[in-house]
Protein backbone atom coordinates (compact mmCIF):
# COMPACT_ATOMS: atom_id res chain seq x y z
CA UNK A 1 0.00 0.00 0.00
CA UNK A 2 1.63 3.40 -0.98
CA UNK A 3 -0.46 6.16 0.74
CA UNK A 4 -0.26 9.92 -0.88
CA UNK A 5 -2.54 12.02 0.63
CA UNK A 6 -1.04 14.33 3.50
CA UNK A 7 -1.01 16.71 1.33
CA UNK A 8 1.95 18.22 3.67
CA UNK A 9 4.40 20.33 1.51
CA UNK A 10 6.94 19.36 3.71
CA UNK A 11 6.02 15.88 2.87
CA UNK A 12 8.89 14.08 0.24
CA UNK A 13 6.31 11.88 -1.42
CA UNK A 14 2.75 13.70 -1.69
CA UNK A 15 1.51 16.78 -3.81
CA UNK A 16 1.78 15.90 -6.76
CA UNK A 17 -1.12 16.64 -7.74
CA UNK A 18 -0.87 20.07 -6.26
CA UNK A 19 2.70 20.94 -8.67
CA UNK A 20 0.40 19.51 -11.37
CA UNK A 21 -2.52 21.91 -10.91
CA UNK A 22 0.39 24.45 -10.47
CA UNK A 23 1.90 23.82 -13.78
CA UNK A 24 -1.51 23.36 -15.74
CA UNK A 25 -2.70 26.63 -14.43
CA UNK A 26 0.88 28.54 -15.33
CA UNK A 27 0.82 26.57 -19.03
CA UNK A 28 -2.78 28.16 -19.52
CA UNK A 29 -1.04 31.77 -19.25
CA UNK A 30 1.81 31.20 -21.76
CA UNK A 31 1.57 33.36 -24.66
CA UNK A 32 2.78 32.66 -28.44
CA UNK A 33 6.26 34.30 -28.03
CA UNK A 34 8.93 32.92 -27.53
CA UNK A 35 10.15 32.80 -23.47
CA UNK A 36 13.18 33.45 -21.46
CA UNK A 37 14.12 31.53 -18.27
CA UNK A 38 15.68 34.27 -15.92
CA UNK A 39 17.39 33.48 -12.61
CA UNK A 40 18.64 36.30 -9.59
CA UNK A 41 20.75 34.64 -7.29
CA UNK A 42 22.35 35.85 -3.85
CA UNK A 43 26.32 35.84 -3.29
CA UNK A 44 27.18 33.42 -0.73
CA UNK A 45 27.64 36.34 2.07
CA UNK A 46 23.73 37.59 1.93
CA UNK A 47 22.41 34.26 1.20
CA UNK A 48 24.32 32.77 5.09
CA UNK A 49 22.14 36.01 6.18
CA UNK A 50 19.54 34.64 4.27
CA UNK A 51 19.53 31.55 6.48
CA UNK A 52 18.43 33.11 9.75
CA UNK A 53 16.25 35.85 8.11
CA UNK A 54 14.66 33.67 5.59
CA UNK A 55 11.17 35.66 5.44
CA UNK A 56 12.17 38.84 5.17
CA UNK A 57 15.25 37.87 2.74
CA UNK A 58 13.17 35.73 0.57
CA UNK A 59 10.66 38.76 0.32
CA UNK A 60 13.33 41.32 -0.80
CA UNK A 61 14.67 38.69 -3.37
CA UNK A 62 11.18 37.99 -4.79
CA UNK A 63 10.42 42.33 -4.97
CA UNK A 64 13.89 43.37 -6.39
CA UNK A 65 13.83 40.90 -8.84
CA UNK A 66 10.99 41.89 -9.91
CA UNK A 67 11.34 45.40 -10.06
CA UNK A 68 14.99 45.03 -11.67
CA UNK A 69 13.07 42.98 -14.53
CA UNK A 70 10.42 45.52 -14.33
CA UNK A 71 12.91 48.46 -15.01
CA UNK A 72 15.16 47.27 -17.10
CA UNK A 73 12.19 46.21 -20.11
CA UNK A 74 10.76 49.48 -19.31
CA UNK A 75 13.62 51.49 -20.27
CA UNK A 76 13.62 52.33 -24.23
CA UNK A 77 17.01 51.85 -24.30
CA UNK A 78 16.80 47.90 -23.74
CA UNK A 79 13.11 47.08 -24.64
CA UNK A 80 10.97 49.88 -23.59
CA UNK A 81 7.87 48.07 -23.05
CA UNK A 82 6.06 46.63 -19.99
CA UNK A 83 6.83 43.01 -19.03
CA UNK A 84 5.42 39.92 -16.90
CA UNK A 85 6.62 37.08 -15.44
CA UNK A 86 6.19 34.07 -13.68
CA UNK A 87 9.05 33.85 -10.77
CA UNK A 88 9.35 30.70 -8.19
CA UNK A 89 11.67 31.07 -5.04
CA UNK A 90 14.65 27.89 -4.61
CA UNK A 91 16.21 27.75 -1.41
CA UNK A 92 18.97 25.02 -2.19
CA UNK A 93 21.25 24.01 -5.07
CA UNK A 94 22.01 20.19 -6.68
CA UNK A 95 24.26 19.95 -3.62
CA UNK A 96 21.28 20.63 -1.50
CA UNK A 97 23.16 23.55 0.75
CA UNK A 98 21.42 26.65 1.32
CA UNK A 99 20.95 28.74 -2.03
CA UNK A 100 18.42 31.01 -2.39
CA UNK A 101 17.98 32.16 -6.01
CA UNK A 102 14.78 33.18 -8.07
CA UNK A 103 13.79 31.87 -11.32
CA UNK A 104 12.05 33.34 -14.03
CA UNK A 105 9.88 32.40 -17.07
CA UNK A 106 9.23 35.57 -19.03
CA UNK A 107 8.07 36.38 -22.55
CA UNK A 108 10.33 37.81 -24.83
CA UNK A 109 8.34 41.10 -25.23
CA UNK A 110 5.79 43.22 -23.59
CA UNK A 111 3.01 45.71 -23.93
CA UNK A 112 3.92 49.06 -25.22
CA UNK A 113 4.10 52.30 -22.78
CA UNK A 114 0.32 53.58 -24.37
CA UNK A 115 -0.92 49.97 -24.10
CA UNK A 116 -1.55 49.31 -27.47
CA UNK A 117 1.04 47.05 -29.13
CA UNK A 118 3.17 44.63 -28.50
CA UNK A 119 6.65 44.82 -28.60
CA UNK A 120 8.99 41.60 -29.09
CA UNK A 121 12.67 41.76 -27.82
CA UNK A 122 15.69 40.98 -30.37
CA UNK A 123 15.31 37.27 -31.47
CA UNK A 124 17.57 34.79 -29.20
CA UNK A 125 18.35 38.24 -26.71
CA UNK A 126 16.06 39.48 -23.74
CA UNK A 127 17.82 41.72 -21.43
CA UNK A 128 21.30 42.34 -20.85
CA UNK A 129 22.35 40.41 -17.78
CA UNK A 130 25.55 42.49 -17.24
CA UNK A 131 22.74 45.61 -17.00
CA UNK A 132 20.05 43.61 -15.10
CA UNK A 133 23.03 42.01 -12.51
CA UNK A 134 24.09 45.84 -11.77
CA UNK A 135 20.26 47.32 -10.74
CA UNK A 136 19.72 43.67 -8.74
CA UNK A 137 22.77 44.35 -6.78
CA UNK A 138 22.38 48.41 -5.96
CA UNK A 139 18.63 48.03 -4.90
CA UNK A 140 19.02 45.10 -2.81
CA UNK A 141 21.76 46.25 -0.93
CA UNK A 142 20.05 49.49 -0.69
CA UNK A 143 16.74 47.51 0.63
CA UNK A 144 18.91 45.77 2.52
CA UNK A 145 20.87 48.84 4.39
CA UNK A 146 16.57 49.97 4.98
CA UNK A 147 16.14 46.63 6.77
CA UNK A 148 18.80 46.55 8.76
CA UNK A 149 18.21 50.43 9.90
CA UNK A 150 14.74 49.73 11.11
CA UNK A 151 15.54 46.56 13.13
CA UNK A 152 14.69 44.13 10.93
CA UNK A 153 17.64 41.74 10.63
CA UNK A 154 18.18 39.09 12.83
CA UNK A 155 22.36 37.96 13.31
CA UNK A 156 23.25 34.93 15.01
CA UNK A 157 26.84 33.27 16.21
CA UNK A 158 29.24 34.19 13.06
CA UNK A 159 27.73 37.03 12.27
CA UNK A 160 26.04 38.22 15.54
CA UNK A 161 28.90 41.62 15.20
CA UNK A 162 26.75 42.48 11.97
CA UNK A 163 24.38 43.85 14.62
CA UNK A 164 26.73 47.16 14.73
CA UNK A 165 25.44 49.78 12.19
CA UNK A 166 29.16 50.51 11.20
CA UNK A 167 30.50 46.95 11.05
CA UNK A 168 27.26 46.03 8.63
CA UNK A 169 28.25 48.95 6.84
CA UNK A 170 31.39 47.87 5.79
CA UNK A 171 29.96 44.70 4.90
CA UNK A 172 27.92 45.97 2.87
CA UNK A 173 30.49 47.87 1.15
CA UNK A 174 32.71 44.45 0.28
CA UNK A 175 29.47 42.82 -1.39
CA UNK A 176 28.85 45.93 -3.52
CA UNK A 177 32.26 44.70 -5.06
CA UNK A 178 31.34 41.11 -5.77
CA UNK A 179 29.55 40.42 -8.78
CA UNK A 180 25.84 38.68 -8.33
CA UNK A 181 25.19 36.42 -10.94
CA UNK A 182 21.90 36.77 -13.49
CA UNK A 183 21.40 34.58 -15.88
CA UNK A 184 19.00 34.77 -18.93
CA UNK A 185 18.41 32.70 -21.53
CA UNK A 186 15.86 31.54 -24.35
CA UNK A 187 15.13 27.90 -23.25
CA UNK A 188 16.47 25.25 -25.71
CA UNK A 189 13.22 23.07 -25.21
CA UNK A 190 10.71 25.86 -25.23
CA UNK A 191 8.68 27.61 -21.55
CA UNK A 192 6.62 24.52 -21.12
CA UNK A 193 10.03 22.42 -19.80
CA UNK A 194 11.02 25.19 -17.62
CA UNK A 195 7.81 25.48 -15.79
CA UNK A 196 7.58 21.63 -15.70
CA UNK A 197 11.02 21.61 -14.28
CA UNK A 198 9.81 24.74 -11.75
CA UNK A 199 6.64 22.21 -10.83
CA UNK A 200 9.01 20.14 -9.49
CA UNK A 201 9.75 22.05 -6.59
CA UNK A 202 6.79 24.42 -6.17
CA UNK A 203 5.38 21.78 -3.60
CA UNK A 204 8.02 20.03 -2.89
CA UNK A 205 10.94 19.80 -0.47
CA UNK A 206 14.80 18.94 -1.44
CA UNK A 207 15.42 15.29 -0.33
CA UNK A 208 12.31 13.90 -2.06
CA UNK A 209 11.87 10.05 -2.06
CA UNK A 210 13.77 9.18 -5.60
CA UNK A 211 17.05 11.00 -3.12
CA UNK A 212 16.61 8.43 -0.46
CA UNK A 213 18.57 5.43 -0.30
CA UNK A 214 18.37 4.13 2.85
CA UNK A 215 16.96 4.58 5.98
CA UNK A 216 17.40 2.83 9.41
CA UNK A 217 18.01 3.36 13.21
CA UNK A 218 21.46 4.73 12.95
CA UNK A 219 20.36 7.68 10.25
CA UNK A 220 19.11 8.80 6.78
CA UNK A 221 21.01 7.73 3.68
CA UNK A 222 20.31 10.23 0.54
CA UNK A 223 22.09 11.37 -3.23
CA UNK A 224 22.81 14.68 -3.95
CA UNK A 225 24.69 15.79 -6.76
CA UNK A 226 28.29 18.07 -7.01
CA UNK A 227 28.75 20.18 -10.17
CA UNK A 228 32.48 19.83 -9.38
CA UNK A 229 33.11 16.18 -10.23
CA UNK A 230 30.79 13.99 -13.04
CA UNK A 231 28.29 11.86 -11.81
Amino acid sequence: ISYNSCRNRHCPKCQARAAQKWLDARQADLLPVEYYHVVFTLPEPISAIAYTNKATIYRLLFEVAAETLLTIAADPKHLGAQVGATLVLHTWGSALTHHPHVHGVVPGGGISRDGERWIACRRGFFLPVRVLSRLFRRRFIEELEKLHHSGQLQFFGEHENLSDVGTFKRWLAAQRKCEWVVYAKRPFAGPEAVLAYLSRYTHRVAISNRRLVSMDETGVSFRWKDYRVKG
